[in-house]
């Protein structure tokens, strides 16, 4: 099963709620206190989100955190790599150091195919989509009789 870590859920979150209110200044504490994740783990995140550019931060008693764009320009890639490191399913397209079969491996590139897709379909969805409301299925009735034409 391929899982991500909750520290990227959390960040997802984070960045949820900063989404919806993208020009306030949010501080760490208020984040903690809103989302319901613990203020260490909180700060441990926005760390790790501001070093790789997708917040930025003012310092004093008035500062804290803001996202560095605008929702619809963070993908859920860039969240993922920013927690989790490159994208990849297998180890083989992070670092062919790891693994004692590179040598003689004939499908390391259709792995890198498949994590090409995977990164693409994660970096199609945006922040701007995460906080969408999440809309019913439309139900559609097809006649039964139909089925057997």
């Amino acid at each position: 099963m391929l899982k991500l870590s909750k520290l990227t859920d959390y960040a997802t979150v984070i960045l949820s709620f900063m989404a919806k209110d993208q020009l306030g200044m949010h501080a760490a504490l208020e984040i903690s206190q809103v989302t319901g994740i613990a203020l260490p783990t909180v700060s441990k995140i926005l760390k790790l989100l501001l070093r790789a550019h997708v917040l930025t931060s003012v310092r004093g008693a008035k500062g804290g955190y803001l996202l560095a764009r605008a929702p619809e320009k963070i993908t859920v890639a860039t969240v993922i790599s920013a927690l989790e490191g490159p994208i990849a399913l297998t180890e083989c397209n992070v670092s062919h150091k790891n693994c004692d079969q590179a040598s003689g491996c004939d499908i390391q590139g259709n792995w890198g195919l498949i994590n090409q897709k995977v990164f693409n379909a994660l970096d199609s969805v945006t922040l701007a989509d995460m906080i969408m409301p999440v809309k019913s299925p439309v139900e559609i009735t097809i006649p039964v009789s139909s089925l057997y034409r």
